[in-house]
């Protein structure tokens, strides 16, 4: 049966478009007293109707290629049904609408795999399928053929019958959020035309606004309350957009190319925090199993009109914490990067459970300042105080990051698999930087690290921790984890989980002692935990809830502390957590 589809899947790209596998069939032949069979097999000829005389298959060319771009799937499919006011011609190829034309006839065109002259081919056909779908100011996509006969030759007539969708759209959101027992209510309102300039360019802004009250302040700070607003704006092109490129290779790598900008205005007790951003970036599927992204600019800055005298005098004035000195100056960052996705089942994904046998592969590679740097090294400009380059007096972030993630899922039954997971990312600040940019660096601990401690509250290395969240971060990251996964009863899942890593920095720094990666010490430090989890598929989603015990605690090096496995203390080692999907 294999055979059968790949024939007629072969004969389909060549032409042959009324073939299908039923015309292809087997006589099997048992050779005596042996296990062997013979195997003929046997090609129909071509019969219209049942009474008909048979004849040998033919190819069919393409002939008019027409699009319809009103066209209402609720209605006939008769071509006589469908509503039509007015036509273009464009390039030979006549478009016809009903009001008004909302595509560029540029656009059609772009987008159409197969022209009129060619041998029909069933691949040519589904790869324009696939690239109107990509078009957002379009709901549906119909590609009719009606045969006809020009001399010797049979033509088919081809008609691509397009449905609008609707380009203008307003969404209202609220959130409730509770950081670490703080409370606080979030509302946004978007706008979105998925048709801006009539070529399905999707242009959207944004306005968000959030309330939280924080509690456990020391004395010293003047309110007790975090307010925030931010504004994003983006606009998304269906092509690939970038000089001297020709079009022939935008039509093959069918990218999407995003221009965005973001503003964001935070107002806390210890300080005022602005953060303004814009990015370029382009976006590509290949073979519905592999995403590429390339980030080709993206430019950030960080400004702090205001920090309170006390958080000075708690974290930054002291002169040991490094971190908190360079991440509470104005910053600017400028960096590009490289991204790959691979998933090896691709779309097929069965209410968010894989139904088979699957593994993915991502890797990310980033890298900042190193143009600028190269500029200002040859422009020999003078460095601040600090040692740093700077430009109009604010200094630019240097670094290079990279990371692989794998995952892979083993199905036992339709009820029972096996998932693991290894990750290593490592960000290594040089030349400009001291250390990396705070919303750069990795930190351990969460639902989807190691689940035996809350977000942030692991590492790095052997350092316990001092109360502050922001001095637990680090510059290298290693996690793994191994899960059994099983279906329980209605839309409950159960899990059974094993997890395994740590943050390390490369540089010693006297406010994380224990924290510096070295090799003949690191695998000492890593963390282990183990745990239970419960989730609920809800189809479009999954809520999970998993509870995790720490197994290796690397804070500690008495044996009864530093294996809690064989002492446990459950109000010291158990750890709560509530997310969204699966955790890899």
């Amino acid at each position: 049966d294999a055979d059968r589809q790949r024939i007629t899947n072969k004969l389909l790209r060549n032409g042959y478009y009324k073939f299908n596998k039923d015309y292809i069939g087997y006589t099997a032949d048992t050779v005596r007293n042996t296990y062997n069979v013979d195997l003929t097999q046997h090609l129909q000829m071509y019969k219209a109707h049942a009474n008909d005389s048979a004849r040998a298959h033919r190819q069919y060319w393409i002939n008019k290629i027409n699009f319809i771009t009103d066209y209402d799937v609720l209605q006939s499919s008769a071509m006589s049904s469908v509503d039509i006011n007015d036509s273009v011609h464009y390039k030979g190829y006549p478009i016809y609408y009903k009001d008004k034309l909302y595509l560029r006839p540029k656009v059609l065109t772009d987008n159409l795999r197969f022209a009129s002259g060619d041998l029909y081919n069933e691949r040519d056909v589904q790869q324009t399928y696939s690239s109107f779908g990509r078009l957002s100011a379009l709901k549906y996509t119909n590609i009719r053929f009606i045969e006809t006969q020009i001399g010797d030759s049979t033509m088919l007539d081809c008609y691509v019958m397009l449905t609008k969708s609707k380009h203008k759209s307003v969404a209202f959101e609220v959130e409730g959020t509770n950081s670490a027992g703080d409370l606080g209510a979030a509302a946004s309102v978007s706008f979105q035309n998925r048709n801006l300039f009539r070529g399905s360019e999707t242009f959207m802004i944004k306005f968000r606004g959030a309330y939280e009250v924080i509690s456990g302040l020391q004395a010293g700070y003047s309110n007790n309350n975090y307010t925030e607003y931010g504004v994003e704006t983006s606009i998304n092109f269906p092509n690939f957009l970038f000089p001297f490129i020709s079009s022939d290779f935008k039509r093959k790598i069918r990218a999407t190319t995003e221009f965005g900008l973001q503003y964001n205005y935070q107002l806390r007790p210890e300080f005022l925090r602005t953060m303004a951003s814009a990015n370029w970036s382009y976006k590509w599927t290949q073979r519905q199993k592999i995403q590429h992204r390339i980030d080709l600019i993206n430019i950030a800055f960080l400004y702090l009109p205001r920090i309170s005298e006390r958080f000075k005098e708690d974290y930054i004035n002291k002169g040991q914490n490094h971190i908190f000195q360079y991440n509470y100056q104005d910053r600017l960052i400028i960096n590009m990067g490289y991204s790959y996705n691979y998933n090896s089942v691709g779309g097929s994904i069965i209410n968010n459970t894989i139904a088979s046998n699957s593994y993915s592969i991502r890797f990310n590679f980033e890298s900042a300042g190193n143009v600028m740097y190269a500029l200002s090294k040859a422009a020999n400009i003078r460095k601040n105080s600090n040692g740093e380059y700077a430009i109009l007096g604010i200094p630019y972030a240097q670094y290079l990051k990279g990371e692989f993630d794998f995952a892979k899922n083993i199905r036992i039954d339709y009820r029972n698999s096996f998932a693991f997971h290894a990750g290593v990312g490592i960000a290594v600040p040089y030349g400009n930087a001291k250390t990396i940019p705070f919303e750069k660096q990795y930190f351990s601990g969460g639902a989807n690290s190691v689940r035996g401690w809350s977000v942030r509250d692991l590492g790095p290395g052997s350092f316990a921790g001092n109360g502050n969240l922001g001095a637990q971060s680090g510059d290298i990251k290693l996690d793994a984890s191994i899960e059994y996964r099983s279906k329980l009863f209605w839309k409950f899942q159960g899990a059974v989980f094993i997890d395994a890593g740590n943050i390390w920095t490369i540089r010693s720094y006297a406010n994380q002692p224990g924290g510096v990666f070295k090799f003949d010490r690191f695998y000492k430090q890593i963390a282990v935990a183990y745990g239970l989890g419960l989730r609920l598929d809800l189809d479009f989603f999954i809520l999970r809830f998993d509870g995790g015990m720490k197994a290796v605690n690397p804070a500690y090096e008495t044996r009864k502390e530093h294996f809690p496995i064989i002492h446990p203390k459950f109000s010291r080692d158990f750890a709560f957590h509530f997310a969204v999907g699966y955790p890899f």
